[in-house]
């Protein structure tokens, strides 16, 4: 949790992407559209993925229940939370928000 910590505790927005790898594989890799907001965003804003099965602690402590749930964090605090498919453009100007 301290990683975890440290990493939300960025002054610049940070979007992470909680999801199950077995869902991945079902999507035809709809989750590959992250490249493409992470190169939108530049180093504004960090992107990150995390797997709820390997990171079963912390899915739980956030009560990550569906999949994806996309999070944004800035300072530490959660700024915008939303489970389900969400497109490039969408999460692009959501974080930009908070740059």
């Amino acid at each position: 949790m301290t990683k975890f910590g440290e990493l939300i505790g960025s002054n610049i927005p940070v979007l992470i992407d909680f999801y199950a790898e077995w869902e991945e594989e079902d999507s035809n890799n709809t989750h590959g559209f992250l490249r493409d907001v992470a190169a939108a965003l530049g180093d504004k804003a960090k992107v990150i993925k995390i797997d709820i099965e390997k990171n079963e602690i912390l899915a739980n402590t956030l009560r990550i229940k569906g999949n994806p749930t996309f999070i944004i964090y800035k300072d530490g605090e959660m700024k915008w939370r939303q489970s389900g498919e969400q497109d490039a453009n969408t999460l692009i100007s959501l974080v930009q928000q908070y740059v």
